[in-house]
């Protein structure tokens, strides 16, 4: 037993050092799957009497009003040490021979806190303040319902066991621990009743109808307690003697001497100690599968918040530079196809480019009366010998530059999908997410080299274009028909070489040439872009970056780690919770091999 109840001390220990009080927050909580006994009472009903009377020490306060105003956990321990001493778990390896440590919490008026002390003086238990129903002078009013809530909150769930504390000298329909325990257990299943008082009780009136489960039926039966009177306390009257006085009364009262073997507070311990080794015993399998489920939710959570920040300016840049590695690894993984988004840039190559370069208007710059214009343009004052070569010349070159545009917009095509990859990547890399500064930091360079190797890219695949403008195949040309009639006979008029089918002529063969770069740009174009735009992002898209990096001071570095507030304390927070888990975890496997 002493096991079982000793596992629990320790993990309820390892709570309160790691801020696992039970209370409402994001944060998974142990404490509240760990069995305990709450007191619960009216006023003044003599719930601190009775855990005085447990724990055989005289160490609680006392007085009239509210006395207990803050819960106290109390973890009772046998110590092989004759001095007696209570130790705070919120103050470790601070001993205290007296307790006012309420007092210094709370302050010296009549409020309330809802924070709990925790005391370790092998049993569990928690003091909790008594229920009022008015509010006196220096409390607020909200005082009896913040009691309340308190009160409810520790005995609602559902791994509370409830130590109902009412006085025998009171009705038992009036008492306020009875009620708020129906409330929040109303089938008795986690409430024990403890009758205060019996020794105070009017003459000619007993209880023995309450202990013995007639007046109101409990799942378990009713123990009275004789605690020590006022008198008694004056007279410094110690525990054990008080204990030797209780154990007489019932053995003496007629109307209890029946039952005597089954009240007082050293039954109500050991009945205690029993239940509670039972509970504990019951829920080690669901709380060990608790454990380790929490675990790893809570170290799955730790992975995707990412690393601490380093302290040093070492450790920052290492810090950096590694993320930013990652972040260029996705970047790679989605031009490659390991990542959706690198057959976007396909798309434009064998989608886009071609449409772009069919829907160009060439009949405009071949219509009879323009092919008319540019080639008499062309002959000036002395028209042409054999062939138009000039007038040649112009007509495919007012053909080839409207090509740039296509060209043009193949290339800002590849640099929004490049960009966009970019976002993409930067999304998918946690660490950037922990990092606001950083990740803005990341995109504007990443951003600033996707414009340069765009520019670079625009320009090397107009020269493509221009170069087709520069320099005309000679073959093409030569492999065309050469008879008089088609070519042109010097001998023939200048009005007859300029007729329509002559010029027809020159149209389609124009066409035809065009249409031949436009195949040869086709597969060009997409070679300059990947040249200068694709293989230079996956090769370098973070390669000035981490040239201005090395030059940067420790401080700058610092503001680019400039992490959540809320992201670090939320690390910190389960990195404890974590630690707490593990060291439940380890007890709990301690004594499972131990049996």
């Amino acid at each position: 037993m002493e096991n079982l109840i000793s596992l629990v001390n320790k993990i309820q220990r390892a709570c309160t050092a790691l801020g696992d009080h039970g209370d409402e927050s994001a944060l998974p909580t142990l404490w509240d799957e760990l069995p305990s006994i709450a007191v619960v009472g009216g006023q003044s009903s003599g719930k601190s009497s009775v855990l005085e009377s447990i724990v055989g020490k005289d160490f609680l306060p006392r007085g009239s009003g509210i006395v207990t105003r803050r819960p106290l956990v109390l973890q009772l321990h046998r110590v092989e040490e004759n001095k007696e001493w209570a130790e705070f778990m919120h103050l470790p390896r601070k001993r205290f021979t007296d307790f006012d440590e309420t007092d210094r919490e709370t302050g010296h008026g009549r409020g309330i806190s809802s924070v709990p002390i925790h005391l370790i003086v092998n049993l569990t238990l928690v003091d909790l303040p008594g229920l009022t129903k008015v509010a006196v002078d220096g409390q607020p009013d909200s005082i009896v319902q913040d009691i309340e809530n308190m009160v409810r909150a520790f005995i609602e769930k559902p791994n509370c066991i409830i130590l109902a504390i009412s006085p025998a000298n009171q009705d038992l329909a009036t008492s306020d621990a009875i009620k708020i325990s129906r409330e929040v257990d109303p089938k008795g299943e986690r409430t024990f009743g403890v009758l205060t008082k019996v020794d105070l009780m009017d003459k000619g009136t007993d209880a023995v109808d309450i202990l013995e489960g007639r007046s109101y039926k409990l799942q378990y039966p009713w123990v009275g307690v004789v605690n020590r009177s006022q008198a008694d306390i004056n007279k410094s009257t110690d525990m054990m003697a008080a204990r030797r006085k209780e154990r007489e009364f019932w053995s003496t009262s007629p109307e209890y001497r029946h039952m005597a073997n089954r009240m007082g507070s050293e039954f109500l311990a050991t009945m205690m100690s029993k239940h509670l080794e039972s509970v504990i015993k019951s829920r080690i399998p669901g709380l060990q599968s608790l454990i380790s489920k929490t675990i790893i939710d809570i170290e799955t959570e730790l992975s995707r918040l990412g690393r601490p920040v380093a302290t040093d300016a070492g450790g920052k840049l290492y810090m950096i530079m590694e993320i930013c590695r990652g972040f260029d690894q996705i970047f790679k993984e989605h031009l490659d196809g390991i990542r959706p988004g690198g057959d976007k840039i396909y798309g434009v190559f064998d989608n886009q480019l071609p449409a772009a370069l069919k829907r160009l208007q060439f009949d405009k710059n071949l219509s009879m009366e323009n092919v008319r214009k540019l080639i008499t343009e062309a002959d000036g004052y002395q028209p042409h010998l054999i062939a138009p070569e000039q007038g040649y010349r112009r007509l495919i070159e007012s053909c080839l530059t409207s090509i740039r545009g296509p060209a043009e917009a193949a290339v800002d095509a590849v640099h929004a999908i490049l960009k966009e990859m970019v976002h993409k990547a930067m999304s998918e890399t946690s660490e950037l997410r922990q990092y606001p500064t950083l990740r803005v930091e990341v995109s504007n360079a990443a951003t600033e080299s996707l414009e340069r190797m765009r520019d670079e890219s625009k320009k090397a695949t107009l020269q493509l274009v221009d170069m087709e403008c520069g320099y005309l195949t000679v073959e093409f040309f030569r492999k065309l028909p050469q008879d008089v009639e088609k070519g042109g006979n010097p001998t023939h008029s200048i009005f007859d070489r300029y007729n329509d089918s002559y010029l027809r002529r020159i149209g389609t063969t124009v066409l035809s040439y065009v249409n031949l770069v436009c195949g040869t740009l086709r597969h060009s174009i997409p070679k300059s872009i990947v040249y200068c735009q694709v293989r230079e992002a996956k090769r370098s898209i973070l390669d000035h970056f981490f040239t201005d990096l090395g030059g940067k001071e420790a401080k700058t570095l610092g503001k680019m780690l400039d992490e959540d507030p809320a992201i670090m304390q939320r690390r910190l927070n389960l990195g404890k919770r974590l630690e707490l888990y593990k060291t439940a975890q380890s007890e709990i496997d301690a004594i499972t091999w131990a049996k």
